[in-house]
């Protein structure tokens, strides 16, 4: 059996307090769920402001082949909206429960659906695929959802929708609840699930189990409160535990979650199932050990199965055969006496409570061997200019090696920091595609003359490194740290 996946991290996802995407942003993220294989993007809701059907219409008239759906409420207005942004469907959303009829809407339970039946056929009058969605539905009475289904059908609903609006369900209260209605409801069964008590993923799992045939997600779990299921969770879950097939491309789920955290300004937490960095990152020795025999021991999958990628980390919990497993992974040649030195040292770092990067490990190594790591991009010049006034601009002179070229570049930003990264980042585009991941201040003591410390993630293809750098001035700081980081990744 094939699970269809409705996407709604554009609509449902965007409601995460302190989110808001631009027209372009919402285009690009749209076109990565299309490449990803998502088969409906919520793309988002065409009543709320100019700017949200304008990234609508950006989507639609994209050409992706992927149904694009508008979440709309009851009312025409929100359907001449969503029919104005040439959307192929709608989601259509009515409150169902008693305490959202009562204390929201202020209507009686027949008011309520004949009001869902005059928008489901204006919505058809008007050529939309229409899914007919129960708002708080797993606080509703079970028989009043599946007449409203029913009723909804006779008028020419497409599909419907179950809605666990506030993350009540449990997994074997899903499957009956699904069970239930998709014996009684002739149409297609969504399932549309919030994680609230943190089993969002497996109540959407069930939900399949009891009969829904299309998901609701997001990427990276983003939505409201707690937010939603997750989309690389229940897609990972329902081919590799399940056996059911979608057509997501899986190897493409890393990808797509850090575009939606650089957009969202959400960091995607390190133990995140499946798209976290620490997903398939080991330390415990016996862990490493195993792996390196075979590594199903610790893996119920391959990463790159999910675009991820293993990661050895070191500390006091690692062993030698984790470092020298590490080492070898680097490419880094060493003999047993420079290999107990460089373990003895992370030993004594992983004691003081200190996480150590790949930065701090090169370090290591190159205090052991007496060898200094060569820098291959350096920074010659940098100037930043910033004001009340002026948009921060920076430009930076830089001096690369490898062709024993200068590279002069000059980029705007948000802040002077910003554009200080901005300008390095376009100076070495020619020279090697280096993402930031993650980028994280602390103020170490008190003062405005306070030392900070700047710790970036930079990825180049499925190459990261961790640099962390301490100095008085923040820009100098940030600036050093990224340039030390595209000499790890470029060594």
């Amino acid at each position: 059996m094939k699970v269809r996946i409705f996407d709604t991290t554009l609509r449902d996802g965007e409601q995460t307090p302190g989110v808001s995407l631009t027209p372009s942003d919402k285009l690009e993220i749209a076109k990565k769920l299309d490449e990803l294989g998502v088969d409906v993007i919520e793309a988002g809701s065409a009543i709320t402001s100019k700017g949200e059907r304008e990234g609508i219409k950006l989507i639609t008239k994209e050409g992706l082949n992927a149904e694009i759906c508008s979440f709309v409420r009851a009312l025409p207005i929100d359907i001449d909206a969503a029919v104005e942004c040439d959307v192929d469907s709608v989601h259509l959303v009515v409150p169902t429960s008693p305490i959202h009829i009562k204390y929201k809407l202020r209507k009686t339970e027949d008011e309520v659906l004949e009001t869902a039946l005059k928008a489901v056929e204006y919505a058809k009058d008007h050529g939309l695929i229409v899914e007919l969605s129960a708002e708080d539905a797993t606080r509703s009475d079970v028989d009043f959802l599946i007449k409203l289904f029913n009723e909804g059908k006779k008028v020419g609903a497409d599909r419907v929708c179950v809605c666990d609006t506030v993350g009540i369900l449990t997994p074997q209260r899903s499957q009956e609840l699904f069970k239930k209605i998709s014996e009684n409801v002739d149409l297609p069964v969504s399932v549309h699930c919030h994680n609230d008590f943190g089993m969002a993923t497996a109540n959407t799992c069930s939900a399949v189990l009891g009969g829904a045939v299309q998901c609701h997600v997001t990427i990276n779990g983003v939505g409201e409160r707690a937010g939603n299921a997750s989309l690389e969770e229940v897609v990972s879950a329902l081919t590799i535990l399940y056996n059911y097939k979608t057509n997501v491309k899986m190897e493409k789920l890393y990808e797509v979650s850090r575009l939606v955290s650089r957009l969202m300004k959400l960091p995607v937490p390190p133990n995140k199932a499946i798209v976290g960095d620490n997903a398939f990152a080991h330390e415990a020795g016996i862990h490493v050990d195993g792996l390196i025999k075979n590594t199903e021991t610790y893996e119920p999958i391959k990463p790159e199965m999910v675009g991820n990628r293993r990661r050895i980390i070191l500390g006091k919990h690692s062993g030698r055969k984790a470092l020298k497993y590490k080492l070898d992974l680097m490419g880094i040649d060493v003999n047993e006496d420079q290999l107990n030195k460089i373990y003895e040292k992370i030993k004594e770092f992983g004691d003081l409570g200190k996480y150590i990067s790949d930065a701090d490990l090169l370090a290591i190594i190159r205090e052991v061997l007496g060898k200094e790591i060569e820098e291959k991009i350096k920074l010659d010049e940098l100037t930043v200019v910033s004001g009340n006034k002026i948009t921060p601009i920076a430009s930076v002179k830089l001096h690369y090696k490898g062709e024993d070229i200068t590279l002069i570049e000059t980029a705007y930003g948000v802040g002077p920091v910003d554009a200080a990264i901005n300008a390095v980042r376009k100076a070495i585009s020619g020279v090697a595609d280096v993402k930031l991941e993650e980028y994280r201040v602390e103020a170490i003591g008190g003062g405005t003359d306070a030392l900070i410390e700047v710790r970036v993630k930079l990825r180049k293809g499925m190459d990261i490194v961790e640099v962390k750098k301490a100095d008085a001035d923040i820009i100098r700081a940030s600036v050093d740290a990224v340039m030390e980081g595209i000499n790890l990744l470029l060594s």
